[in-house]
């Protein structure tokens, strides 16, 4: 699977978890960051890296999601392997 095609399905992972992602301009002290994720007003956000490379986003996200229960869910097994990592 493509880095493209494994991000549209982290990102609707996170969009069945109710988790925001946002895509932000890293901007200050570190314009490299990737992102991670935070909590805003007890909700879970990822912010990314707008301009990021795709296989950097990919990463953010498996790095986010990995902190979710996700035994319940049904995954392709190429994501479900990248997020037991």
């Amino acid at each position: 699977m493509d880095e493209t095609a494994t991000l549209g399905y982290l990102e609707a992972l996170a969009h069945t978890l109710g988790v925001e992602i946002r895509y932000e301009s890293m901007e200050g002290d570190n314009p490299f960051s990737s992102g991670g994720m935070c909590r805003i007003r007890d909700k879970q956000v990822i912010i990314v890296n707008q301009r990021a490379a795709t296989g950097d986003k990919v990463r953010t996200l498996v790095k986010a999601l990995r902190c979710f229960d996700l035994t319940q869910i049904y995954l392709k097994p190429v994501l479900r392997d990248l997020l037991d990592g």
